[in-house]
């Protein structure tokens, strides 16, 4: 049985892909078609039916550019502790106090901005 996995793979693989594009195809053939498109609806702002002012809608670049580094140091950190748990030693322990530290600098830097 063991043997025969690396040829089940594949085939299991393009079954899923096969069921989705019936799915797909099968879906966009019950689907409900509206003939009449309301292209005013379109181009109209979504914001619980506000109109805001295009001056107010500034993104804070510097708070998204915290959370994406943030983001990413956790990601990697939940990578590397998933494979790292085989190992012996303190290797784990490691790569939290370095995350740790790395979490800590940037908390010190955003209080100073």
């Amino acid at each position: 049985m063991l043997g025969q996995l690396p040829y089940l793979l594949p085939l299991v693989f393009g079954l899923c892909i096969a069921v989705m594009l019936f799915i797909y195809w099968f879906g966009g053939k019950i689907s409900g078609k509206n003939k009449k498109t309301n292209q005013a609806g379109k181009t109209a702002p979504y914001a619980c039916g506000e109109d805001l002012p295009a001056e107010e809608l500034t993104v804070d670049l510097d708070r998204f550019f915290i959370f994406a580094v943030y983001f990413l140091i956790f990601d990697v950190f939940a990578f590397i502790l998933a494979t790292s748990f085989n190992t012996t030693g303190m290797i784990p322990l490691a790569y939290t106090l370095i995350v740790l530290m790395a979490v800590v600098m940037l908390l010190s830097l955003r209080r100073h901005m």
